[in-house]
């Protein structure tokens, strides 16, 4: 199996939410990028865990560097 991809790297910036004013550097622009935080978890069996989940979107209409992602309020 031969493959010709390779994977282009770039810099972009989260807007909104949680993670706002964040730079990262994704590859071959992911459609959604997701930002999770621990949550502390009582009363629980060992080794169960909780995340707060926030889903940040491509905004297509930026098309150079820095990319953008706009916080989705409703995900998920």
């Amino acid at each position: 199996m031969t493959t010709t991809h390779t994977t282009t790297w770039e810099i972009a910036v989260l807007d909104g939410g949680p993670a706002h004013g964040w730079r990262l550097e994704v590859a071959d622009r992911p459609r959604v990028i997701q930002v999770t935080s621990p949550c502390r978890v009582r009363g629980t069996p060992e080794g169960v865990r909780a995340e707060g989940v926030y889903v940040y979107r491509i905004d297509h209409a930026v098309a150079v560097e820095p990319l953008r992602y706009g916080y989705d309020v409703a995900s998920p």
